[in-house]
């Protein structure tokens, strides 16, 4: 009995299903993520797993949302973005500035123009300095320079050069995008640095539990794209894996169901995603998909992730109550997890109302990098932290310099705050009861307060945690039709994000409102999704789909084993590897062939497009090898532009030649040195 055992690995959960031949699901677990410690959380999963299954295992695979999840909520380990020949203006566009230090943005001169030629000589000296002034504030370096992609040559001696100097892990921007576009090349190659920490303990933490398993089988991971690589390839480009658990998702939905034409809706504790199947394949976004605020430059599965899920903040904003987009851990949850926290809770209940009530603040992640660079009192709040969560409240009080210590954490991911959430709201409602539904009532009782003496929202009496709870419970409804509908017009290309959300929400109130009464006479009637059912998968989206997809007249699909359809997903993808060179026409007949840091040029076009053919095609070969494929199949594609002039006719301007090379993954193991 041949069987594949997929893990997906969540903000929340980490769940494990094994698969057979027939890819019928034998065994579906889940345990607690463990942040802190993957290993714990991953080893409780495969734990669950009978034994006598485990023994038959042949390939595991691995999807995950930490990546997205970091993304989306701004976290990540500190990098050194080292640019060459782009301009302050540059840099500004590309939305660096809001996820490094400015310190950490190093800009350089050099670069090469469009044609390939060098601009100006690469600063070495500058570089440098700048390495050996930043190696022990972070954890990876980041490269990108002027038309990288046109001639790497600036970006290869960069790299070379943290090598020999750190031998610190580098991303360099022409590795992960052939499009022009150097501000976005700039953040997508600091992104891609900025996950290198996450993909390399999560790797370390699966093979360090088969190992104790006596698993021996290839370990792959899955793309954003919903295709698989091996371990190797994901370490090196790890940001890639974003939207790794929803691509997995998409394909463990569509496979669960055995819907070709679905609204794919998947909900966790941090994110909503959202992707739109037609006859059984999902679009690609080969721009990249959007993730919270940004677009990088990695082919992906068309998805609309935001900020959205069970474990999000329940708050006040603007005037009113928002949910996230930062996730919290729900009270319910810590209250299971530290009973000690109710008596801690019933106090705040107790008490006037502040603003730190509810909140207590736990370990979330262990980067080497930033403990480091810890201040003493940071030290000290970090070692408080290793048995029990500490309450603000009481840390305000007692020590004000160790709570802005707990506030500098939190802002640096190293920490998080609890809670009240919808999970909180789904517990005191009846709708879940795994976590501590006493933890759940008080918390949705301090909320209720919070937002009624310190916002002047609401009227809630004290001991109500009822009213509250339906408030966010129709909160959330509201939000995920709406989040529906911006997925809806995002699939169709035809407005702007802004636009898009504006006109989402006022679709949203016409539904809304016409759905909940019987109105022959209603001046609006607008359908959404008649021929695409949604199916909805995640842990919460037992709990709140069937009244969302009410509110929209969606017909529901909540498929068997959809609480884990991501980790179903992971183990039904291909390798599958790309490879691209761009040809131009820098003077009338000449044509110059883009081939990394030697472009060279010939007098014939179709003797360029040959040459550039037999270069992507070995080199996709070459990358889905090394990527874990067997027999591999290659597809070439051109994608030609022509201009036409009155006076010579129709004109070649450019051509981008693409290799795709596909493959089953190879089962026999291949350990990693």
């Amino acid at each position: 009995m041949s069987l594949r055992l997929g893990i997906d690995t969540g903000g929340t959960y980490t769940d494990a299903v094994i698969i057979n031949e027939q890819n019928q699901v034998l065994a579906a677990v889940k345990s607690l993520t463990t942040r802190h410690n993957l290993a714990i959380g991953i080893g409780e999963s495969i734990g669950k797993v009978p034994a006598e299954l485990l023994a038959n295992i042949e390939m595991v695979s691995l999807s995950t949302t930490l990546t997205t999840n970091a993304v989306v909520e701004g976290n990540g380990a500190p990098v050194c973005a080292l640019l060459a020949g782009l301009s302050e203006a540059q840099v500004k566009k590309s939305g660096l500035g809001e996820i490094l230090d400015d310190s950490l943005i190093i800009r350089l001169d050099g670069g090469h123009d469009a044609s390939g030629r060098q601009v100006k000589p690469l600063d070495i000296e500058t570089a440098t300095a700048a390495i050996l002034a930043n190696k022990d504030k972070v954890s990876a370096f980041s490269v990108s320079a002027q038309f990288g992609v046109r001639n790497p040559s600036h970006e290869i001696q960069l790299q070379t050069l943290v090598t020999k100097l750190t031998s610190m892990p580098v991303t360099c921007g022409h590795e992960l995008a052939t499009s022009l576009g150097a501000p976005r090349r700039a953040l997508t190659a600091s992104l891609n640095a900025r996950m290198i920490p996450f993909i390399q303990d999560l790797i370390q933490a699966v093979e360090t539990i088969l190992q104790e398993l006596n698993i021996q089988a290839p370990l792959m991971i899955v793309k954003g794209d919903g295709s698989i690589v091996n371990a190797e390839t994901a370490l090196v480009h790890p940001v890639t894996t974003i939207l790794s658990g929803p691509a997995a998702s998409v394909i463990g939905a569509c496979a669960l169901s055995g819907s070709r034409n679905a609204i794919i809706a998947d909900m966790g504790g941090t994110t909503t995603d959202i992707a739109i199947v037609t006859n059984g394949q999902p679009e690609l976004a080969s721009e990249g998909a959007r993730v919270g605020d940004w677009q990088p430059m990695v082919e992906t599965v068309k998805v609309y992730s935001i900020g959205l899920g069970g474990d999000s903040e329940v708050r006040f904003h603007a005037g009113s109550v928002a949910l996230g987009p930062r996730r919290v851990v729900p009270l319910s949850l810590l209250a299971h997890q530290y009973p000690t926290v109710l008596k801690r809770l019933q106090a705040h209940l107790d008490d006037t109302p502040t603003p730190r009530h509810n909140r207590f603040v736990t370990r979330l992640e262990r980067n080497q990098a930033l403990i480091n660079q810890f201040t003493p009192i940071e030290q000290q709040a970090w070692e408080m932290l290793e048995h029990e969560p500490a309450e603000m409240e009481t840390l305000v009080f007692n020590n004000q310099d160790l709570a802005k210590a707990m506030a500098r954490l939190e802002r640096k991911g190293m920490v998080i705050y609890s809670g009240f959430t919808p999970s909180d709201a789904a517990h005191v409602l009846g709708n879940s009861s795994h976590w501590s539904v006493e933890g759940a009532k008080l918390a949705a009782q301090i909320w209720a307060r919070q937002m009624r003496y310190l916002y002047g929202l609401g009227s809630w009496e004290k001991g109500n945690a009822q009213e509250p709870a339906e408030r966010v419970f129709t909160l959330m409804n509201d939000a995920i039709c709406q989040t529906l509908l911006e997925a809806g017009l995002h699939q169709e290309n035809l407005l702007n994000e802004a636009r898009s959300k504006n006109l989402a929400a006022l679709m949203g109130k016409l539904i809304l409102k016409n759905g909940s009464k019987d109105d022959e006479n209603a001046l609006f009637g607008i359908n959404f999704g008649k021929s695409h059912p949604l199916v909805a998968v995640g842990a919460p989206a037992a709990t709140y789909y069937p009244k969302a997809a009410k509110s929209l007249s969606l017909d529901l699909i909540l498929p068997q084993y959809g609480h884990v359809a991501n980790a179903v997903g992971a183990v039904m993808g291909s390798v599958v590897q790309r490879s691209e060179i761009i040809i131009t026409q820098p003077t009338q007949g000449i044509f110059r062939v883009f081939n990394g840091a030697t472009p060279f040029d010939s007098a014939d076009l179709s003797d360029a497009f040959s040459q550039a053919e037999a270069i992507v095609k070995l080199q996709a070969h070459t990358l889905a090898k090394s990527a874990g494929a067997g027999d591999v199949d290659i597809i070439i594609r051109h994608d030609n532009k022509h201009v036409i002039s009155e006076l010579d006719g129709e004109l070649f301007v450019e051509a981008k030649i693409s290799a795709i090379a596909t493959g089953k993954p190879v089962l026999e193991l291949n350990v990693r040195a």
